[in-house]
Protein backbone atom coordinates (compact mmCIF):
# COMPACT_ATOMS: atom_id res chain seq x y z
CA UNK A 1 0.00 0.00 0.00
CA UNK A 2 1.28 3.41 -0.92
CA UNK A 3 1.91 6.04 1.73
CA UNK A 4 -1.12 8.25 2.46
CA UNK A 5 -3.23 6.58 -0.23
CA UNK A 6 -6.35 8.07 1.36
CA UNK A 7 -8.09 11.38 1.78
CA UNK A 8 -10.42 12.97 4.32
CA UNK A 9 -13.60 14.70 3.22
CA UNK A 10 -16.54 16.47 4.81
CA UNK A 11 -19.58 14.18 4.96
CA UNK A 12 -23.13 15.48 4.60
CA UNK A 13 -25.39 13.65 7.06
CA UNK A 14 -28.45 14.59 4.99
CA UNK A 15 -26.98 12.78 1.98
CA UNK A 16 -28.22 9.17 2.12
CA UNK A 17 -25.11 7.54 0.61
CA UNK A 18 -22.76 9.34 2.97
CA UNK A 19 -24.98 8.72 5.98
CA UNK A 20 -25.06 5.00 5.17
CA UNK A 21 -21.26 4.95 4.83
CA UNK A 22 -20.92 6.53 8.28
CA UNK A 23 -23.40 4.08 9.80
CA UNK A 24 -21.61 1.09 8.26
CA UNK A 25 -18.18 2.14 9.53
CA UNK A 26 -19.52 2.70 13.01
CA UNK A 27 -21.39 -0.61 12.93
CA UNK A 28 -18.19 -2.50 12.09
CA UNK A 29 -16.00 -0.76 14.68
CA UNK A 30 -18.32 0.03 17.58
CA UNK A 31 -21.12 -2.54 17.38
CA UNK A 32 -19.29 -5.59 15.99
CA UNK A 33 -15.76 -5.03 17.32
CA UNK A 34 -16.39 -3.24 20.62
CA UNK A 35 -19.87 -4.68 21.26
CA UNK A 36 -21.46 -1.29 21.87
CA UNK A 37 -25.27 -1.66 21.87
CA UNK A 38 -26.77 -0.23 18.69
CA UNK A 39 -29.14 1.99 20.65
CA UNK A 40 -26.12 3.56 22.39
CA UNK A 41 -24.12 3.99 19.20
CA UNK A 42 -26.82 6.05 17.49
CA UNK A 43 -28.10 9.27 19.02
CA UNK A 44 -29.85 12.52 18.19
CA UNK A 45 -26.57 14.47 17.91
CA UNK A 46 -25.78 13.11 14.44
CA UNK A 47 -28.28 15.42 12.71
CA UNK A 48 -26.57 18.53 14.04
CA UNK A 49 -22.95 17.33 14.01
CA UNK A 50 -20.16 18.04 11.51
CA UNK A 51 -18.97 14.71 10.05
CA UNK A 52 -15.83 13.59 8.23
CA UNK A 53 -15.18 10.49 6.13
CA UNK A 54 -11.82 9.00 5.19
CA UNK A 55 -11.70 7.12 1.89
CA UNK A 56 -9.01 4.97 0.31
CA UNK A 57 -7.58 5.51 -3.17
CA UNK A 58 -10.56 3.79 -4.80
CA UNK A 59 -13.08 5.85 -2.86
CA UNK A 60 -14.09 3.21 -0.32
CA UNK A 61 -14.89 4.49 3.21
CA UNK A 62 -12.21 3.52 5.75
CA UNK A 63 -12.78 5.88 8.68
CA UNK A 64 -15.12 8.46 10.17
CA UNK A 65 -15.58 10.96 12.97
CA UNK A 66 -17.81 13.81 14.07
CA UNK A 67 -17.76 17.13 15.91
CA UNK A 68 -20.96 17.73 17.87
CA UNK A 69 -22.77 20.92 18.78
CA UNK A 70 -21.73 20.21 22.38
CA UNK A 71 -18.10 20.90 21.28
CA UNK A 72 -16.99 17.30 21.53
CA UNK A 73 -15.20 15.05 19.05
CA UNK A 74 -16.60 11.55 18.88
CA UNK A 75 -17.39 8.44 16.86
CA UNK A 76 -13.78 8.42 15.60
CA UNK A 77 -13.38 5.03 13.93
CA UNK A 78 -10.89 3.46 11.50
CA UNK A 79 -11.21 0.05 9.87
CA UNK A 80 -8.67 -2.49 11.26
CA UNK A 81 -6.64 -2.81 8.05
CA UNK A 82 -6.03 0.95 7.97
CA UNK A 83 -4.97 1.54 11.56
CA UNK A 84 -1.49 2.85 12.20
CA UNK A 85 -1.30 4.60 8.82
CA UNK A 86 -2.28 8.12 9.84
CA UNK A 87 -5.98 7.92 9.00
CA UNK A 88 -7.19 8.60 12.53
CA UNK A 89 -4.77 11.49 12.99
CA UNK A 90 -5.80 13.07 9.67
CA UNK A 91 -9.47 12.96 10.66
CA UNK A 92 -8.72 14.25 14.15
CA UNK A 93 -6.82 17.21 12.73
CA UNK A 94 -9.73 18.00 10.41
CA UNK A 95 -12.16 17.98 13.33
CA UNK A 96 -9.88 20.11 15.53
CA UNK A 97 -9.41 22.55 12.66
CA UNK A 98 -13.18 22.85 12.33
CA UNK A 99 -13.53 23.50 16.07
CA UNK A 100 -10.87 26.19 15.85
CA UNK A 101 -12.63 27.94 12.95
CA UNK A 102 -15.76 28.04 15.10
CA UNK A 103 -13.86 30.17 17.62
CA UNK A 104 -14.29 27.70 20.47
CA UNK A 105 -11.86 28.09 23.41
CA UNK A 106 -11.45 24.31 23.67
CA UNK A 107 -12.66 21.02 22.26
CA UNK A 108 -13.25 17.83 24.25
CA UNK A 109 -13.60 14.09 23.75
CA UNK A 110 -14.03 10.89 25.75
CA UNK A 111 -11.11 8.58 24.96
CA UNK A 112 -10.96 4.85 25.41
CA UNK A 113 -8.21 4.27 27.97
CA UNK A 114 -6.13 2.33 25.45
CA UNK A 115 -6.19 5.29 23.04
CA UNK A 116 -5.17 8.01 25.50
CA UNK A 117 -1.57 8.02 24.21
CA UNK A 118 -2.78 8.66 20.66
CA UNK A 119 -4.80 11.68 21.73
CA UNK A 120 -2.03 12.98 23.98
CA UNK A 121 0.38 12.99 21.01
CA UNK A 122 -2.19 15.06 19.13
CA UNK A 123 -2.29 17.65 21.93
CA UNK A 124 -5.18 16.53 24.16
CA UNK A 125 -4.87 16.40 27.96
CA UNK A 126 -6.66 13.83 30.12
CA UNK A 127 -8.52 14.93 33.25
CA UNK A 128 -10.79 13.39 35.86
CA UNK A 129 -11.26 9.76 36.80
CA UNK A 130 -11.82 6.81 34.53
CA UNK A 131 -15.44 5.95 33.77
CA UNK A 132 -17.25 3.25 31.90
CA UNK A 133 -19.22 3.90 28.72
CA UNK A 134 -21.00 1.01 26.99
CA UNK A 135 -18.81 -1.41 28.90
CA UNK A 136 -15.53 0.24 27.80
CA UNK A 137 -13.21 2.20 30.13
CA UNK A 138 -12.87 5.87 29.12
CA UNK A 139 -11.31 9.08 30.34
CA UNK A 140 -12.28 12.66 29.52
CA UNK A 141 -9.77 14.71 27.50
CA UNK A 142 -9.65 18.24 26.18
CA UNK A 143 -7.53 20.52 24.01
CA UNK A 144 -7.21 24.25 24.61
CA UNK A 145 -7.48 26.11 21.32
CA UNK A 146 -6.87 29.74 22.26
CA UNK A 147 -4.34 29.82 25.11
CA UNK A 148 -1.33 32.00 24.24
CA UNK A 149 1.14 30.00 26.37
CA UNK A 150 0.31 26.57 25.01
CA UNK A 151 3.43 24.31 25.07
CA UNK A 152 5.11 23.69 21.71
CA UNK A 153 3.86 20.12 21.46
CA UNK A 154 0.30 21.44 21.77
CA UNK A 155 0.54 24.46 19.54
CA UNK A 156 -2.31 24.90 17.04
CA UNK A 157 -1.76 23.35 13.65
CA UNK A 158 -0.05 25.60 11.08
CA UNK A 159 -2.32 28.03 9.27
CA UNK A 160 -3.25 26.24 6.06
CA UNK A 161 -5.38 29.07 4.75
CA UNK A 162 -8.72 27.30 5.06
CA UNK A 163 -11.22 28.50 2.45
CA UNK A 164 -14.98 28.34 2.83
CA UNK A 165 -16.51 25.65 0.63
CA UNK A 166 -19.98 25.04 2.02
CA UNK A 167 -22.06 26.70 -0.71
CA UNK A 168 -21.89 27.13 -4.47
CA UNK A 169 -20.72 30.73 -4.12
CA UNK A 170 -18.05 29.57 -1.64
CA UNK A 171 -16.83 27.06 -4.21
CA UNK A 172 -16.60 29.71 -6.93
CA UNK A 173 -14.60 32.02 -4.65
CA UNK A 174 -12.28 29.20 -3.55
CA UNK A 175 -11.70 28.15 -7.15
CA UNK A 176 -10.77 31.68 -8.19
CA UNK A 177 -8.40 32.05 -5.23
CA UNK A 178 -6.60 28.78 -6.00
CA UNK A 179 -6.28 29.66 -9.67
CA UNK A 180 -4.84 33.06 -8.75
CA UNK A 181 -2.36 31.41 -6.35
CA UNK A 182 -1.09 28.91 -8.95
CA UNK A 183 2.30 29.46 -10.53
CA UNK A 184 2.94 26.93 -13.30
CA UNK A 185 0.91 23.76 -12.67
CA UNK A 186 -2.74 22.85 -12.21
CA UNK A 187 -4.64 19.58 -12.07
CA UNK A 188 -8.42 19.57 -12.48
CA UNK A 189 -10.66 16.51 -12.09
CA UNK A 190 -14.26 16.91 -13.28
CA UNK A 191 -16.84 14.17 -13.79
CA UNK A 192 -18.92 16.88 -15.48
CA UNK A 193 -17.96 20.34 -16.72
CA UNK A 194 -20.91 22.56 -15.84
CA UNK A 195 -21.64 25.82 -17.60
CA UNK A 196 -20.80 27.77 -14.44
CA UNK A 197 -17.43 26.07 -13.77
CA UNK A 198 -14.15 27.47 -15.12
CA UNK A 199 -16.11 29.67 -17.51
CA UNK A 200 -15.91 33.18 -16.03
CA UNK A 201 -13.60 35.80 -17.47
CA UNK A 202 -11.61 35.86 -14.21
CA UNK A 203 -11.07 32.10 -14.18
CA UNK A 204 -10.14 31.91 -17.85
CA UNK A 205 -7.68 34.79 -17.44
CA UNK A 206 -5.95 32.92 -14.59
CA UNK A 207 -5.86 29.69 -16.58
CA UNK A 208 -4.36 31.54 -19.54
CA UNK A 209 -1.78 33.17 -17.25
CA UNK A 210 -0.66 29.78 -15.92
CA UNK A 211 -0.58 28.28 -19.42
CA UNK A 212 1.89 30.92 -20.65
CA UNK A 213 3.93 31.11 -17.43
CA UNK A 214 7.01 29.39 -18.87
CA UNK A 215 8.50 26.14 -20.09
CA UNK A 216 7.24 24.21 -17.07
CA UNK A 217 3.64 25.38 -17.50
CA UNK A 218 1.19 22.50 -17.39
CA UNK A 219 -2.55 22.35 -16.94
CA UNK A 220 -3.96 18.83 -16.92
CA UNK A 221 -7.70 18.20 -16.96
CA UNK A 222 -9.55 14.92 -16.52
CA UNK A 223 -13.11 14.94 -17.89
CA UNK A 224 -15.52 12.02 -17.84
CA UNK A 225 -17.52 13.42 -20.74
CA UNK A 226 -15.49 15.80 -22.91
CA UNK A 227 -17.94 15.42 -25.80
CA UNK A 228 -20.71 17.01 -23.71
CA UNK A 229 -18.45 19.98 -22.94
CA UNK A 230 -17.66 20.28 -26.64
CA UNK A 231 -21.33 20.22 -27.61
CA UNK A 232 -22.05 22.94 -25.06
CA UNK A 233 -19.26 25.06 -26.52
CA UNK A 234 -17.72 25.48 -23.06
CA UNK A 235 -15.18 28.30 -22.84
CA UNK A 236 -12.61 26.09 -21.11
CA UNK A 237 -12.64 23.73 -24.09
CA UNK A 238 -12.14 26.66 -26.45
CA UNK A 239 -9.15 27.83 -24.41
CA UNK A 240 -7.67 24.32 -24.38
CA UNK A 241 -8.05 24.07 -28.15
CA UNK A 242 -6.14 27.31 -28.57
CA UNK A 243 -3.33 26.22 -26.20
CA UNK A 244 -3.01 22.43 -26.68
CA UNK A 245 0.64 22.25 -25.65
CA UNK A 246 -0.01 23.72 -22.20
CA UNK A 247 -3.58 22.60 -21.53
CA UNK A 248 -4.07 18.86 -21.91
CA UNK A 249 -7.36 17.03 -21.52
CA UNK A 250 -7.83 13.30 -21.04
CA UNK A 251 -10.87 11.14 -20.39
CA UNK A 252 -10.98 8.17 -18.01
CA UNK A 253 -12.01 4.92 -19.66
CA UNK A 254 -11.88 2.33 -16.89
CA UNK A 255 -15.12 1.51 -15.12
CA UNK A 256 -13.70 2.14 -11.64
CA UNK A 257 -12.53 5.61 -12.66
CA UNK A 258 -15.84 6.51 -14.30
CA UNK A 259 -17.59 5.54 -11.05
CA UNK A 260 -15.57 8.19 -9.17
CA UNK A 261 -17.95 11.14 -8.70
CA UNK A 262 -15.84 13.62 -6.74
CA UNK A 263 -14.30 16.74 -8.26
CA UNK A 264 -11.17 18.65 -7.28
CA UNK A 265 -8.71 21.38 -8.21
CA UNK A 266 -5.02 21.26 -7.25
CA UNK A 267 -2.34 23.91 -7.73
CA UNK A 268 1.43 23.84 -7.33
CA UNK A 269 1.62 25.85 -4.08
CA UNK A 270 -0.29 23.44 -1.84
CA UNK A 271 -3.81 24.65 -2.57
CA UNK A 272 -6.78 22.42 -3.21
CA UNK A 273 -10.57 22.40 -3.52
CA UNK A 274 -12.24 19.02 -3.02
CA UNK A 275 -15.93 18.33 -3.61
CA UNK A 276 -16.88 14.82 -2.38
CA UNK A 277 -19.93 14.86 -4.65
CA UNK A 278 -19.39 16.91 -7.81
CA UNK A 279 -23.13 17.52 -8.03
CA UNK A 280 -23.34 19.12 -4.57
CA UNK A 281 -21.67 22.35 -3.42
CA UNK A 282 -20.32 21.25 -0.02
CA UNK A 283 -16.61 20.48 0.13
CA UNK A 284 -13.35 21.59 1.70
CA UNK A 285 -10.54 23.84 0.52
CA UNK A 286 -7.27 25.38 1.67
CA UNK A 287 -4.52 27.50 0.14
CA UNK A 288 -1.52 25.80 1.80
CA UNK A 289 -2.20 22.19 2.81
CA UNK A 290 0.19 19.82 1.04
CA UNK A 291 -0.62 17.00 3.47
CA UNK A 292 -4.19 16.91 2.20
CA UNK A 293 -3.02 17.45 -1.38
CA UNK A 294 -0.77 14.38 -1.50
CA UNK A 295 -3.46 11.69 -1.85
CA UNK A 296 -5.36 13.80 -4.39
CA UNK A 297 -2.25 14.34 -6.55
CA UNK A 298 -1.57 10.62 -6.31
CA UNK A 299 -5.11 9.77 -7.39
CA UNK A 300 -4.95 12.25 -10.27
CA UNK A 301 -1.63 10.93 -11.57
CA UNK A 302 -2.81 7.33 -11.42
CA UNK A 303 -6.04 8.06 -13.31
CA UNK A 304 -4.20 10.30 -15.78
CA UNK A 305 -1.76 7.54 -16.69
CA UNK A 306 -4.54 5.11 -17.61
CA UNK A 307 -6.81 7.64 -19.35
CA UNK A 308 -7.03 8.47 -23.04
CA UNK A 309 -6.41 11.75 -24.81
CA UNK A 310 -9.68 13.52 -25.58
CA UNK A 311 -8.90 13.61 -29.28
CA UNK A 312 -12.44 14.62 -30.24
CA UNK A 313 -11.70 18.08 -28.86
CA UNK A 314 -9.04 18.79 -31.44
CA UNK A 315 -9.63 19.32 -35.14
CA UNK A 316 -6.19 18.00 -36.07
CA UNK A 317 -5.19 15.14 -33.83
CA UNK A 318 -1.51 14.84 -34.75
Amino acid sequence: MKLQNFHVEVADWSHEDQREALHELRRIVFIEELHVPEQRERDSLDDESWHVLARDGSGQPIGCGRLTSTRKIGRLAVLPDWRGQGVGLAMLRELVSRARTQGWPEVALDAQVGAIGFYERAGFVAHGEEFEDAGVAHRAMRMTLTTANTPIERLPLPDIGVLAAATRSDGVAARRQLLADARHRLAIYLPLLGDDSYASIEELDELRRVAISGRTAQIRILLHDPEAALRNDHRLITLAQRMPSAIQIRMPVEETDLAYLSAYLLNDVGGYLFMPDAGRPQGRAARHDRASQVPLWQHFDEVWDRSERASMLYKLDI
